[in-house]
């Protein structure tokens, strides 16, 4: 989530409603002549709108009856003066490998590279481990013999997936049953799915 701004300090509240489109009917219809910003925020976000909206409402702002189980005032004691910030959940070093090797879909296939530009299968995954702070063996063989063993069904987005008997192949997990991989000559970096190849075995190294 990114910033937003708070421009008062001393009148500003919070205002937590669990939906914005009845919340915000609510607040719109409390209203009187003085106005100053508040902030509202989801408390049950929905999918596809915006968690928190900074918008001017009435500063003796009532809740009115019937709406006390959905919006819930508060004042602003710790904002700055000029912008509040909501902290990001930090982002999983599995999600930092698997979107490293996202940017590099549609790259040739090359036996024996690494990149940048170009890949074989155990070059791509330990280019984008190493795009996360993680060195990982450069073979797939050696890729798949380290880390922590991962059950087919515990795959995480980043995990390490080897294929065919002696781990001659080896992708990364994408979730939703999918691997990004730099597959053969001819085939540029894509998706494909999990089960298209035989599963030898799973990895994690974070």
């Amino acid at each position: 989530m990114g910033a937003h701004s708070a421009p008062s300090k001393s009148n500003t509240r919070r205002i937590a409603i669990s939906g914005l489109l009845a919340g915000g009917a609510a607040i719109a219809g409390a209203g009187v002549a003085a106005a100053a910003p508040y902030q509202a925020e989801l408390v049950n976000p929905v999918e596809g709108l915006p968690s928190a909206v900074t918008f001017d409402a009435p500063a003796d702002l009532q809740v009115p009856a019937g709406f006390e189980d959905i919006v819930k005032v508060s004042e602003v004691t710790d904002a700055p003066a000029e912008q509040q910030y909501v902290e990001a959940a930090p982002t999983s070093k599995g999600q930092q490998i698997l979107e490293a090797a996202q940017t590099k879909v549609g790259s040739p296939y090359v036996w024996g590279a690494t990149g940048p530009d170009s890949f074989d299968c155990s070059g791509l995954t330990s280019w984008a481990y190493s795009q996360a702070g993680i060195n990982i063996p450069r073979t797939s063989q050696a890729q798949s013999s380290g880390g922590t063993q991962v059950a087919k069904g515990d795959l995480q987005p980043g995990d390490i997936v080897s294929f065919y008997g002696g781990a001659t192949h080896v992708g990364i997990y994408a979730g939703d049953g999918q691997i990004l991989h730099a597959s053969t000559e001819g085939v540029p970096v894509g998706y494909a799915p999990l089960d298209s190849m035989p599963f030898n075995n799973a990895v994690r190294y974070y």
